[in-house]
């Protein structure tokens, strides 16, 4: 087989996700934030889940596909939020976008392994945790 037809990538492993979920961990709990937390490899499939004491379960949901929504369409979920308050309705027909912030793509070495989504909170308070985790990798 040619060599060329085929690339490498790096993939998240089961052991840098808790890395992320225990920082993000820290930067929930440091604020008394009772959130979900959920870390997605870069095709989306959940890889750990985390569920702070007191976290409504409803917040499990919405945390995955903030992580999923960030990693498909590589970019934080804080975008679509920012576009819909612009007057732009039709990010709400795109298939699998979550418009609030709390998604951020995982990113290492310029390629985007994954995602973690964090809900709970106000979104504001969602996105800060998710980028406290995201940073692990950088």
């Amino acid at each position: 087989m040619n060599e060329n037809m085929l690339t490498e990538k790096p993939a998240l492993t089961l052991a840098a996700a808790k890395k992320i979920i225990a920082a993000a961990e820290a930067e929930a709990l440091k604020h008394a934030w009772p959130v979900v937390i959920a870390v997605v490899d870069d095709g989306g499939n959940l890889i750990c889940l985390q569920r702070l004491d007191n976290a409504q379960f409803g917040s499990v949901e919405v945390a995955i596909q903030k992580a999923r929504s960030a990693v498909a369409f590589k970019r934080p979920t804080k975008a679509w939020e920012e576009l819909l308050a612009s007057g732009q309705q039709r990010v709400l027909n795109l298939p699998g976008v979550l418009s609030s912030e709390g998604g951020v793509p995982i990113v290492w070495k310029n390629q985007i392994v994954g995602a973690i989504g964090v809900s709970g909170v106000k979104a504001s308070e969602d996105g800060q945790i998710a980028r406290a985790g995201a940073a692990v990798l950088i």
